[in-house]
C-alpha cells in the first residue's frame, strides 16, 4: 500500500518544465520542455502512420474494402507527423541538447515521410484490387 501512496504523491506533485525548477523536487518529475513534448507527439503520430501503413500494405488484398481505410489513416497520420516535424525544425532556435526538440522533430519528419509513402502505396494497391 505504501507504494501506491508514493506513486500518488509523485503524481500529485507540481510538474516542472525545466531542470532548474525540478532541482528541489527530484529528477523523476521533469517531463521536458513544451518543444520536446511537441516533437515527441509528432514523432509518435508519425510512428503510428508507419505502423498502420505497413499493416495496410500487407493486408491490402485480404481485407474486404481493400485496406483502403487503413491506407488513408496512414497517409493522414504520416502527413500530420511529418508536417509537424518540419514546422518544429523550422522554428527551433537551438541545436541538439538545447531542449528545443530538434532530434524528435527530425525523427518525426523522417517517419512521417515513410508513413506517407507506405500509405500512398497502400492506397494505390487498393485501387488496383477494387
Amino acid at each position: 500500500m505504501s507504494v501506491l501512496f508514493a506513486l500518488a504523491a509523485q503524481a500529485a506533485s507540481p510538474v516542472c518544465t525545466t531542470p532548474a525548477e525540478c532541482a528541489g523536487q527530484g529528477v523523476d518529475t521533469f517531463l521536458g520542455t513544451p518543444e520536446r513534448i511537441w516533437a515527441s507527439v509528432a514523432a509518435l503520430v508519425a510512428l503510428g502512420g508507419v505502423v498502420i501503413g505497413w499493416l495496410a500494405l500487407r493486408s491490402v488484398r485480404r481485407l474486404g474494402n481493400g485496406g483502403r481505410r487503413g491506407a488513408i489513416v496512414a497517409l493522414v497520420a504520416g502527413l500530420t507527423g511529418g508536417l509537424n516535424g518540419a514546422v518544429k525544425l523550422a522554428v527551433a532556435d537551438g541545436g541538439l541538447g538545447t531542449g528545443n526538440g530538434v532530434f524528435g522533430a527530425a525523427v518525426a519528419l523522417a517517419m512521417g515521410l515513410v508513413g506517407t509513402v507506405l500509405g500512398g502505396l497502400a492506397v494505390a494497391r487498393s485501387r488496383r484490387t477494387a
